[in-house]
């Protein structure tokens, strides 16, 4: 032995196994009498991955998975990467087997994927290498008191990370081999369950836009007015084709301002205070008259207005003005105001310059560079409508509110429901690892026992 150096002293089996537990002091929360609680470390193999270098090109490409945090979504099922890597990528990097369970520990803290297939993972993922059952693993890494662990132990500066040491002194729950089992077993038959009625209600949620594109075609080629029509004796003939520069004004010239004075306050409303979701103006401001004057577009109360620039346009960004502070409106200049001459009811208009169609052919002819890309206002101008009578479009629009007013209350209502079964799922979780799932079966030797014959510890 080198001079000036103790002797490390060679830890008892028994020794290790007392390292290996947390006292009972420390316990989180109460589990079965054959359960321990332990730590990570010791029901896995923590490995942080790496990224490449970029400097070498080689090293991309070919079909060696390289996992980074958004593939993780998917959750219980990762097969797939957004990048792959070549054989030369594949030998700078930590191999990770599959069922393993990849944990995102840098930004979206807690968002773990359960991989199905042999890869690597960037720098961003901690993966643990199961030593036991590799479900048990996974499971207990979705529940909010792992991933509560992790946001307690991660630091930050500009952004919060966990590193492999923090993530390795995790507590953890550990179960008989046979119970492991049968809990992951009874997690996935619930959750089998729970994902059936989620999608289902998925399907009812996502339909929406079909339905309200085939609701507003019906609108404008007057289905929904059929009855009201024959209630009061007209026909289709009534229905008329112009352009809409023929009953409305695209962007009317600004309202003098001169004479008013600079501190008087006026409503101000930028891109983003318009819903692409609802169509609203959710977010209204005020500011001094001086302060907007110029540079901006100014509207009056009843104009619509459509956002011209991408990716706005095509998300839908466009609203009817209602009151204004002092009567007078300022927005960017992005937007088209459409102001209605009296055979166009403002309201009919707005439904139409949301209507997946219009947007579609505004879309098609856009013109600029990329990303930066407008709807002409020749567009708008020379857009051929067919329109029916004031009355019929009031009718059509009063239809239209009811129709989408139950429409948004069915997909409120679905997606209240996908969040209780979020909420259910998270709850079998947490029971699962108290062992709260009646599956444990007292006789079955210690958990302890695995720490100790496998050596973990």
């Amino acid at each position: 032995m080198a001079r000036g150096k103790k002797a490390v002293k060679e830890l008892t089996p028994e020794e290790k196994l007392e390292r290996a537990l947390v006292p009972e002091e420390e316990w989180p929360y109460e589990i079965p009498g054959n359960w321990c609680w332990t730590t990570v470390e010791n029901v896995s193999t923590v490995v942080t991955g790496k990224t490449p270098s970029k400097e070498h090109p080689e090293y991309y490409g070919d079909e060696f998975p390289f996992f980074k945090p958004s593939d993780l979504d998917v959750g219980r099922h990762v097969s797939e990467a957004s990048e792959y890597l070549s054989e030369q990528g594949k030998n700078m990097v930590r191999i990770i087997p599959p069922q393993s369970t990849a944990v995102c520990c840098i930004g979206s803290i807690g968002k773990c994927g359960y991989l199905e297939i042999e890869g690597t993972t960037n720098q961003q993922i901690n993966s643990a290498i199961p030593h036991f059952n590799p479900l048990y693993v996974f499971y207990f890494m979705n529940t909010d008191y792992f991933v509560n662990q992790l946001w307690a132990k991660s630091s930050a500066t500009t952004i919060s990370i966990v590193n492999k040491a923090k993530m390795e002194s995790c507590y953890f729950p550990l179960a008989p081999l046979a119970e492991q089992q049968r809990i992951v077993e009874r997690i996935e038959s619930i959750f089998a369950k729970l994902d059936e009625a989620k999608e289902k209600v998925q399907t009812v949620a996502g339909g929406f836009e079909l339905r309200k594109s085939a609701i507003l075609h019906k609108a404008f080629t007057g289905g929904l007015t059929k009855q009201w029509r024959q209630e009061h004796g007209v026909g289709m003939d009534s229905w008329k084709s112009v352009s809409l520069a023929k009953v409305c004004k695209v962007n009317p010239p600004k309202i003098d301002t001169k004479e008013l004075p600079d501190d008087m306050e006026v409503s101000f409303f930028p891109m983003s205070a318009l819903s692409e979701i609802s169509g609203e103006i959710i977010d209204p401001q005020i500011r001094p008259l001086k302060e907007v004057r110029s540079g901006f577009t100014n509207f009056i109360e009843g104009d619509v207005v459509f956002a011209k620039i991408t990716p706005c346009m095509e998300n839908g960004k466009s609203a009817v003005i209602g009151k204004l502070v002092n009567d007078i409106g300022y927005g960017t200049t992005e937007f088209f105001v459409l102001r209605c001459g009296e055979g166009l009811y403002n309201r009919y208009l707005y439904h139409l310059v949301r209507d997946r169609r219009f947007r579609s052919r505004a879309k098609a002819v856009m013109a600029g560079a990329v990303g930066q890309q407008r709807v002409p206002k020749s567009f708008l101008e020379e857009y051929l409508l067919r329109l029916p009578s004031i009355a019929e479009q009031e009718e059509i629009v009063r239809i239209l509110d009811e129709m989408f007013a139950r429409e948004v209350k069915i997909k409120d209502m679905s997606e209240t429901v996908i969040g209780e079964i979020n909420v259910v799922k998270k709850s079998v979780l947490a029971r699962a690892f108290r062992g709260m799932l009646d599956t444990n079966d007292p006789t079955e030797k210690n958990a302890m026992k695995l720490l100790a014959e496998k050596e973990y510890a």
